[in-house]
């Protein structure tokens, strides 16, 4: 809200409380980065097959996206794209990110079905957008 935050404070040191502090803001949000009305459609684009006609989907979904949800998400694609360029130092692959951000991000609306398959393409998803972020986001 109105708050200052002092980022030099002590307590900000440690990345994982600032890493929590993010996952927990996108995790409470009351619908996810990735609208529910979108969710089927990403995975049905992830699952194509012929990666041209993916990739263009993918990239037609993400620019679907209400303008505050597509603002968002360049914002924090292009900082996770970051945060992988330093992947030797601090051991967050593309794969590791996309593991942990994934359900954060992108969720169906009611957990009727199978978990576990969601969580595959979930991940899948957030790879593929940072595998793919200069094309889906050009500059």
């Amino acid at each position: 809200a109105d708050e200052h935050l002092d980022l030099d404070d002590g307590r900000w040191e440690d990345i994982h409380v600032v890493t929590g502090a993010l996952k927990l803001f996108f995790r409470e949000l009351p619908e996810p980065l990735f609208p529910f009305a979108h969710f089927d459609k990403f995975i049905a684009a992830i699952k194509m097959q012929d990666p041209m006609w993916r990739g263009r989907c993918v990239r037609d979904l993400v620019y679907s996206l209400p303008p505050a949800n597509h603002d968002t998400m360049r914002v924090l694609f292009q900082h996770l794209c970051r945060v992988i360029e330093y992947r030797e130092e601090n051991r967050m692959s593309v794969q590791s990110v996309a593991i942990v951000f994934g359900p954060t991000l992108l969720r169906p609306a009611s957990e009727e079905g199978n978990m576990a398959m969601h969580m595959v393409f979930q991940n899948q998803i957030v790879e593929h957008i940072l595998n793919q972020y200069s094309y889906i986001f050009p500059d």
